[in-house]
Order: structure tokens, then C-alpha cells, then sequence
């Protein structure tokens, strides 16, 4: 079962004697921010839209396909080891360049800042899919209408919600830390940066405008409404849908074909059941390209304390007799 202290006392621990920082960005969100938050949407989306008629009539390169996919799995695994599975809950410890590292490559995913990313993530864990939850799609009742008008809102519309969740009560410890705070404060200059680079590296390497062009269209617009979309469908469809084996207080399902494209993060129902564990995709044959990373971070000495579920662990949480599913016997060593 999840528990607030699954959510905050878990996270990376702060100096206490460190002065707590107002809270980043001000607690409502301006027009400003609103408008410039539905161009971040509406045009990438835009552009998704255009990709399948652009690529079915002038084609696409093997450049502009890389580019595409490296800077995708770049930020996707940054937001999902770094934002998610470090910073929001502790799920292993990290030296020093790593921790730097995985900040800044989930801020090139153009998420929004760290621990504005972070606050409401833990939040959401307090009150998910309950009064208080950001982002539940059964904000508005169990009915058809209800979750169709609440799929909408976890999926897009709650970021456009005046009220912004308190980052000094929920992300205290990323505060107090400067460098931390910094690279979230720093948001637009990652934001141009990632945005910037394929059009840069597909520029250079074509020696042309042309190659600048559509490395910016494919590796920028297309990349960031892809990798968008994604993350938000584990807030609306892995909270309607999806298999529950495992005990939690929410319904978080697992949704097996969004798990390569969400590096693990669709076997949502486990990391319900256990918010700290370093593997969401704990049974046989459900692929957790984080938990693998997180694996190599561990083999080269950079990350320690990794939080692997047991296989005592596993079954403990396990939902007996609900969908059929047998959790994977081995513990997550096997990542």
C-alpha cells in the first residue's frame, strides 16, 4: 500500500541546516506561463500530426530517425530514473555526478522544472485517485461521461490549473540543495538546449539548412509531443485501465504496450504497490529499460543502495485471486 511516507521520508535526504528557498516559479501560474505552456502542446503535437504525410511523401533519413530516438530515450529515462525513481522516491542512492547528470537530462525531456516535476508527483502519491490527486481520472465520478471528461483532464488539462502544489511541503530536500535548485530554475536555458541540438547535429552533419531543418522537426517537435504524450497516458489511461496484480489503494494498472516506450514506467499498478522500489516490471517477461540502467549505474559504482524488490517483497504486495497474473518469482535481480 502506498503511504505518505513511501512518497516523502523516502526521498534523498537534505542538509537541515540549509534555509529552505521560496517556493520556485510563485504559487499560481500566470497567463503568461499558461499560454506559453499550450504552445509547448499544441505545437509538437502539431507537428506529430504532419510526421506520418511528411515521412509517407518526402521520406526520412536515418539521421533524422536517430536523432529522433537518442534525444526520445535520453529525457525519457532521465525523467524516468532521475525525476521519478531517484528525486521523487528515493529509489537508490546516487554519487554526486550522477545526481547533476540525471537532473539535467530530465530537464532536456521539457517536463517542466524539477521540482515543480517532483512536488506534484509526491502529491500525487498522497492522494492518488482520491481528493487532493492532481491528475486521477476519476476526478469526476465512475461514469462513462465522468472518465471520458476525467481521462481528459489527467491526461492535458490539470496543468492548466491555477493553483500550483506547494514545493516547499513537498520537495523541501531539492530545494535546500543549490545545484538542484538551480538546474530547475534553469528550465528555459534546457528547454532551448534540447530543442536546439538536432537541429544543430542534424545542420552540421548535412552541411545544410535543410538538415537543420528536419533534424529540429524530427528530433525536437516530433521527439518532445511523442515522449509528452507518453508520459502523460501513465497519469490517465495506467490509472483507467490496465491488469492490478499486486495490493494498492489506487487503481494504477499495468499496461504492457506502452512499457518500451515508457522505459518501464506503464507497469504502474507495482509501482503503486511499492512507490520506492528501483523496478516497476517485476514479472516474467515485462521489460524495464530503467530498471536496467539503474543496473549498470549500480555495476559502475555510481549508484548504491539500490532499493531491488525481493521476492518476498513481491509477493507480499501480491493481489491474489484478482486477474490471474502470477508475480515473477525471482527477485528483481534479474533486471
Amino acid at each position: 500500500m502506498t503511504t505518505s511516507s513511501d512518497v516523502i521520508d523516502d526521498a534523498p535526504k537534505a542538509n537541515n541546516d540549509t534555509p529552505v528557498s521560496a517556493t520556485l516559479g510563485g504559487e499560481k501560474k500566470g497567463s503568461v506561463e499558461q499560454f506559453a505552456l499550450l504552445l509547448f502542446i499544441v505545437v509538437p503535437f502539431l507537428a506529430l500530426l504532419a510526421a506520418v504525410p511528411l515521412a509517407w511523401g518526402w521520406g526520412v533519413s536515418w539521421l533524422d530517425l536517430g536523432l529522433m530516438v537518442f534525444f526520445y530515450y535520453l529525457g525519457c529515462h532521465g525523467v524516468t530514473i532521475g525525476f521519478h525513481r531517484y528525486f521523487t522516491h528515493g529509489s537508490f542512492k546516487a554519487k554526486r555526478p550522477l545526481r547533476i547528470a540525471l537532473a539535467i537530462a530530465g530537464s532536456l525531456a521539457v517536463e517542466g522544472p524539477l521540482v515543480r516535476w517532483v512536488a506534484d508527483h509526491r502529491r500525487h502519491h498522497k492522494f492518488s485517485d482520491a481528493e487532493g490527486d492532481p491528475h486521477s481520472p476519476w476526478r469526476f465520478g465512475e461514469t462513462l461521461p465522468a472518465l471520458i471528461k476525467g481521462l481528459w483532464w489527467a491526461h492535458i488539462a490539470w496543468m492548466f490549473d491555477e493553483e500550483r502544489t506547494p514545493q516547499d511541503k513537498y520537495a523541501p530536500d531539492l530545494i535546500k540543495d543549490p545545484a538542484i535548485r538551480a538546474i530547475s530554475r534553469q528550465f528555459i536555458l534546457w528547454t532551448v538546449l534540447s530543442l536546439a541540438l538536432p537541429a544543430l547535429i542534424g545542420g552540421l552533419a548535412t552541411m545544410s539548412w535543410w538538415g537543420a531543418f528536419t533534424g529540429f522537426f524530427w528530433g525536437s517537435l516530433v521527439r518532445v509531443a511523442l515522449l509528452h504524450h507518453v508520459t502523460w497516458s501513465i497519469n490517465s489511461i495506467c490509472h483507467a485501465v490496465g491488469k492490478r496484480p499486486f495490493k494498492s489503494r489506487d487503481k494504477s494498472g499495468n499496461v504492457w504496450w506502452l512499457a518500451v516506450l515508457s522505459c518501464g514506467e506503464s507497469w504502474h499498478n507495482l509501482h503503486h504497490a511499492d512507490p520506492t522500489s528501483a523496478r516497476h516490471g517485476v514479472m516474467r517477461g515485462q521489460l524495464d529499460s530503467s530498471a536496467r540502467i539503474i543496473r549498470w549505474f549500480e555495476a559502475f559504482g555510481w549508484a548504491y543502495d539500490v532499493r531491488w524488490p525481493s521476492r518476498s517483497r513481491i509477493d507480499s504486495r501480491r493481489n491474489t485471486g484478482q486477474d490471474g497474473s502470477q508475480p515473477r518469482k525471482e527477485s528483481a535481480e534479474a533486471a
